[in-house]
């Protein structure tokens, strides 16, 4: 076993001479082989070793007990050892999640703070090849994506160093021999044998039945889980790529927008990816019903024909496709409304929320195209002048135009997105008819008085 586990180490490059180690030691089988196998080592690769072992006080005096019994081991092979508690039960209430999360959560954060502490470079852990091939395998009856078929990864980094798994190359049958042969005499975990917990389930009804088929199935599963790994490593940076050309996040406003057509330039593969770096980028913390339904959702919205769609998504999240655009971003009840309603003095000026300017004043009579400027006569149109956001039933009629128009079908037919619509800056008269949508469409007054002085309403846009 010792001769694998080196050979496995050398492979993938997981220690290096000289170094400090510090193991996590449970009491189990597992982690007491891994610490002697360490001893082992220790003189050859002048090794730093640091054994540390937690107290989850989920089985009261028996965890307690675990803990001091790789106290007293530790003294017998002279290894430095650290000892923690940490109390599942309260950070499971507190925070509303399950027992393994929550002792996992708990575990890793002790483990970072004893490398800080000691200086260690790795932190070694006893997970083993059986270990891999559940963790596959439950995997798989959970996700539909490929990223999470990665399974255990040999090495990752960690708090100031990396975590190591020489292990994930031997099987507990493995592990067991070795304790038996270096009269090792672990202690066990009652809950281990518990069918309630998934992994234990899967160990005890569905291993067996593949290792019938296949008694080396964890170096298959070993090897298809590097495989995988270096794959995705390879599409995760290309999506990288394509989420720095392709998408525009607004950090304040917590939204990610792209264009249709750039979106799609790319491979499917990699559209998949970037839609879920945008998830990961927008959520604090991905949701537990975010599944593989949301993807099917994302590409149905991204391919709809129709101008404008929502769907909604967890924790509030919308997606919105306007025209050739897809928009996320969360709608909170609590936001600031976006309606508002300045009066115009002439001359003088009104400042928007986002920094955007309208100006008025007196002016000559110019005949313009550019799309920011208004003229009008000032007896045309009902004093004082107003600019302000959109209301039902506005309408607005212009030269040429039988009737008049619903500011909607204006919206509609210009594209804009329905999420800039609510904002958009309108100039009406005191009798709220409407002259100008800002840089879309300029009405004409029904009033065709033409002796008063004129009046030029020009906008600027922010930030500009």
């Amino acid at each position: 076993m010792e001769q694998a586990v080196l050979s496995f180490i050398k492979k993938h490059q997981l220690l290096t001479e000289n170094a400090t180690v510090l193991v996590g030691a449970s009491g189990g089988p597992d982690s007491m082989a891994l610490l002697y196998f360490f001893r082992s080592i220790r003189e050859k690769w002048n090794l730093q070793l640091v054994a540390v072992s937690i107290d989850h006080q989920l089985r009261g005096e028996q965890s307690r007990e675990d803990l001091e019994y790789v106290q007293a081991i530790c003294e017998e092979w002279d290894i430095p050892f650290i000892g923690a508690t940490v109390d599942v039960p309260a950070y499971m209430k507190q925070h509303q999640v399950g027992t393994e999360l929550a002792a996992r959560e708990l575990r890793y954060q002790v483990f970072s703070e004893k490398m800080q502490q000691v200086d260690a470079t790795y932190l070694a852990l006893g997970h083993h090849g059986d270990d891999q091939v559940e963790t596959m395998l439950m995997r798989l009856t959970r996700s539909a994506n490929a990223s999470m078929l990665n399974g255990i990864p040999v090495k990752r980094e960690f708090a100031k160093g990396m975590i190591i798994r020489p292990f994930l190359c031997i099987t507990k049958a493995d592990i067991e021999g070795f304790c038996k042969e270096n009269q090792i005499i672990p202690r066990i975990d009652p809950t281990n044998f518990d069918p309630t917990y998934t992994r234990n389930f899967f160990r005890k009804h569905l291993l067996p039945q593949i290792k019938e088929k296949n008694n080396n199935v964890h170096i298959t599963i070993q090897h298809l889980s590097e495989t995988l790994r270096e794959d995705e490593a390879l599409l995760q940076e290309e999506a990288r790529k394509m989420m720095k050309d392709v998408v525009e996040l607004d950090i304040i406003n917590q939204m990610a927008s792209f264009e249709i057509d750039s979106f799609r330039m790319h491979h499917h593969a990699l559209q998949r990816r970037c839609f879920h770096l945008i998830l990961s980028y927008l959520y604090k913390e991905l949701p537990k019903d975010l599944s593989y339904v949301h993807d099917e959702y994302f590409f149905t919205l991204f391919n709809h024909n129709k101008g404008n769609t929502r769907i909604d998504f967890p924790s509030n999240l919308k997606l919105e496709k306007s025209y050739d655009r897809v928009t996320f971003y969360f709608a909170d009840s609590n936001s600031h409304d976006p309606s508002y309603d300045e009066t115009l003095m002439i001359p003088g000026e009104v400042e928007l929320s986002d920094g955007s300017t309208v100006h008025a004043d007196f002016a000559d009579k110019v005949d313009t195209s550019d799309p920011f400027l208004y003229i009008c006569n000032i007896d045309q149109v009902a004093g004082p002048l107003h600019i302000r956001t959109r209301r039902d039933g506005d309408r607005m009629s212009w030269k040429g135009l039988n009737g008049s128009k619903k500011l909607k079908d204006i919206f509609i037919d210009s594209k804009i997105p329905i999420t800039e619509r609510d904002g958009w800056p309108i100039l009406v008269d005191n009798n709220d008819e409407v002259l100008w949508v800002i840089g879309l469409k300029k009405g004409q007054p029904k009033s065709k008085a033409v002796n008063g002085k004129w009046v030029q309403v020009y906008y600027k846009k922010g930030n500009v």
